[in-house]
């Protein structure tokens, strides 16, 4: 990881390492997203205006969310081990890494939604709707129900090897751990993370629903 994240390393060169991660995340779930909805797929092809707003929806939503998620979490990550803290504080790492990715997710929904609204007319042009109805697409998201589910796994999948060098890292200092049990307890303990994460967000779409219904 701090080969290809480094707070020393030029911007353009840190953006692009993490585009690339961020389309690797992004494209494949987009694929698999299209093939699972029933009729999506046959619907792209046949109808050119459905095709457009969803290469629209993507470009303008997915991917600046996905891109800009990741490129937080990984100067967080690059920053926090310029300064020796990787090693000696991996929970705080973990822990400013999950709070950036939620935080970031949410706020960055909220703002595309509203921008939406006013260029592009979505939610009827309603601010307020486009507000509204971020909650319940969070709360929905974590069982791939709608297209911001793939820009949330397209945002942990990409944590995932992150994770793994943090946690491995630790498990390397603990001398009970060989390399081989450290990497896979470090991979385990990430997947646990990620899931964490995903309930997390989920829990929180839907109080803020709740919230919102009994308003």
């Amino acid at each position: 990881m701090q080969r290809f994240f480094s707070p020393e390393m030029p911007f353009s060169r840190f953006a692009w390492n993490t585009m690339l991660v961020s389309l690797a995340g992004l494209l494949p779930l987009l694929a698999i997203f299209v093939a699972l909805t029933p009729g999506f797929a046959t619907a792209l092809s046949e109808n050119q205006q459905a095709l457009e707003r969803f290469l629209r929806q993507v470009v303008t939503n997915g991917l600046p969310v996905v891109f800009v998620v990741n490129y937080l979490a990984f100067f967080l990550y690059a920053s926090t081990n310029a300064r020796g803290n990787l090693e000696r504080r991996p929970g705080l790492v973990l822990f400013l890494d999950v709070a950036a990715r939620l935080v970031a997710f949410i706020v960055l929904h909220i703002l595309i939604y509203v921008l939406s609204a006013d260029w592009f007319g979505s939610f009827g042009g309603s601010r307020a709707t486009a507000v509204r109805v971020v909650a319940p697409t969070l709360a929905r998201s974590a069982f791939f129900e709608n297209i911001s589910g793939v820009y949330l796994y397209a945002t942990l999948v990409s944590a995932i090897p992150l994770y793994v060098s943090v946690i491995e890292g630790w498990l390397a200092q603990r001398r009970s751990f060989a390399h081989s049990r450290s990497r896979g307890t470090a991979v385990f303990l990430s997947l646990v993370l990620f899931g964490a994460v995903v309930v997390l967000l989920t829990g929180i779409g839907h109080l803020v629903s709740a919230l919102q219904s009994s308003s």
